[in-house]
């Protein structure tokens, strides 16, 4: 296996939703149902209501072209967390919520995902949160039942998967320095390549609230959508959300005697700004506090001619 290749769990209710769902999932490679975290070995769909076993979907995915973010975005899109042993229909200790992970490394991310969607709600989530314990695949006829029964029970609208927007990092490359040194006025260069920081309330977009596309400077792809940018009164263009988590990396950084997590773009690799968690409570919290320039604005009218269309419906009829 590659060693792009990982794998995470999720309990969201009946699993031939789920299960369903994931499978239209771009970078998700494989899918099947069972049964995790229960107190017997084996058992039947029939006795889970005594086993403490909870219906589950492993998902494979090639972190090459989804990460664990935008999969943890992608669950919580689909279940109510704040719901115990229920979701739909389902009522029962098998129809709870859970994040069974395998890789310990996961687990922080997972609980950082899991507070920063608390912010969103008043009532407390209760999605669990555990290491896989044990995993039994389900009997046959569950697997991929949906595509086996088309008009079959499931509580999950399949449209919702269409909501998060995918950005395939196969579709641009890297630019080397010297070109950008070419390309770049030399504020843009030093900010996109060497970390420096544009001027407050003297940068080309924190206060532009038009409808378009934010995108990376040097290799085009999207980073910010117009409908996640607010005016968080910092002078400089803020974003409570990524067009898609994988197109945002994250770096510790300490420079200037502080404690920051900077941002970079995930094909180019260039400074972007830094990422904060005073932004609005009903967005999930976060803060990106971006350089202009860093990034290029292409507004609505223009995304289609230069290759951004895909993107439209993501902000028409929204802002």
């Amino acid at each position: 296996m590659s060693d792009n290749i990982k794998e995470i769990y999720f309990a969201g209710g009946c699993f031939w939703g789920t299960q369903a769902y994931f499978n239209k999932v771009p970078g998700v490679v494989e899918t099947d149902v069972g049964y995790a975290n229960g107190k017997t070995k084996n058992p039947s769909y029939k006795e889970l209501a005594q086993t403490g076993h909870a219906e589950t979907v492993r998902v494979v995915y090639d972190r090459s072209m989804v990460g664990l973010k935008t999969l943890l975005k992608h669950f919580f899109n689909i279940i109510d967390p704040t719901l115990l042993n229920r979701q739909g229909g389902d009522v029962g200790t098998q129809y709870r919520t859970g994040i069974y992970y395998v890789d310990d490394e996961d687990l922080d991310t997972i609980r950082a995902w899991v507070r920063m969607e608390q912010r969103k709600y008043k009532e407390p989530i209760v999605t669990e949160i555990m290491k896989l314990d044990n995993y039994y695949p389900a009997e046959e006829y569950h697997q991929d039942y949906l595509d086996k029964n088309p008009g079959g029970y499931c509580h999950i609208d399949m449209r919702k998967v269409m909501e998060i927007p995918f950005v395939d990092a196969r579709d641009y490359k890297p630019v080397a320095k010297e070109e950008l040194r070419k390309r770049l006025d030399d504020l843009k260069y030093k900010v996109a390549c060497e970390n420096h920081t544009e001027r407050p309330f003297e940068n080309e977009y924190w206060n532009v609230d038009e409808k378009g596309i934010y995108v990376d400077i040097a290799t085009g792809e999207p980073l910010f959508l117009s409908k996640d940018k607010f005016d968080a009164g910092c002078g400089w263009a803020s974003f409570s959300n990524p067009i898609s988590e994988d197109v945002i990396v994250e770096v510790e950084d300490l420079s200037h005697g502080m404690r920051r997590v900077e941002v970079r773009s995930r094909v180019g690799d260039i400074h972007l700004g830094h990422v904060f968690d005073d932004g609005p409570d009903s967005k999930g919290g976060r803060r990106y506090c971006i350089n202009s320039a860093s990034i290029r604005f292409i507004p609505e009218d223009k995304m289609e001619e230069e290759g951004y269309g895909q993107y439209l419906r993501f902000i028409k009829f929204i802002q």
